[in-house]
């Protein structure tokens, strides 16, 4: 699942609206909170989690380091039973993906202070692209490979449950559904992970040859919907328009 919606969307939301260079917001990226409708998004998906039979309920919670993710997780864990958990904890792999030298920029101000890198990036794609300073989206796929090898050996037959961010959501999914970049790139410009919502798999043993995850919910936002809480799609900070 994604995090709720955090500051930061909202002031790039502001910054683009308008027509500005740079996004106003003080803290470093991973420092970034919750907003106070992202609260209240957490706080209505730990309550659909809270409400689940014991048997669907995740008993093991991995997530990204950074405030707002951080955040999310808590809010769900204070629903769940303790004593049914195994594993609650951060793993910095889930991080946001990172954005080098045009961290906090809106797309207007990526072309106007790097044209280079916005010719660059528009040529080779955002898959590959890779800002000085930052990753790609390859990048992330290579670090949540070693996630799901964590997963494969540690957690084998429980119910994670992961609170990422917008690329980690669509990078998981690239790994699971055995993707290509047009494939996860037709996704990602179909739309927006909603804030807290919830991308889930099951094993199906009756699946390939031997059994496999297949998909289950796709960016399901009910939980928030049924509280009437707002769904929010605020994007993360690009690297350059989506294309």
């Amino acid at each position: 699942m994604r995090h709720g919606q955090s500051a930061g969307n909202v002031a790039r939301e502001a910054a683009e609206a308008a027509s500005q260079f740079l996004i106003d917001i003080a803290e470093r990226d991973m420092d970034v909170p919750l907003s106070q409708l992202g609260e209240r998004q957490a706080a209505a998906l730990g309550q659909w989690f809270g409400a689940l039979p014991p048997e669907q309920r995740p008993n093991v919670v991995l997530f990204s380091p950074y405030v707002r993710a951080r955040e999310t997780a808590l809010a769900v864990v204070d629903r769940l039973d303790r004593d049914e958990l195994l594993t609650v904890a951060t793993d910095e792999r889930l991080r946001e993906k990172e954005f080098g030298i045009v961290d906090r920029l809106t797309p207007l101000g990526i072309a106007d202070k790097f044209p280079e890198l916005h010719e660059q990036r528009r040529h080779v794609g955002k898959f590959y692209f890779r800002p000085p300073g930052g990753e790609s989206w390859c990048d992330v796929i290579l670090r949540l490979r070693s996630v799901l090898d964590t997963i494969t050996r540690e957690y084998r037959g429980e119910r994670v449950l992961i609170v990422g961010h917008q690329v980690i959501v669509n990078c998981f999914r690239y790994l699971l559904e055995r993707m290509d970049e047009d494939a996860i790139l037709a996704i990602d410009r179909a739309a927006d992970v909603p804030n807290c919502s919830v991308t889930s798999y099951r094993f199906d043993p009756a699946a390939g040859k031997r059994g496999k995850l297949v998909l289950d919910l796709e960016n399901f936002v009910a939980p928030l919907t049924s509280t009437g809480t707002p769904v929010t799609k605020s994007k993360d900070q690009p690297a350059a328009p989506k294309a």
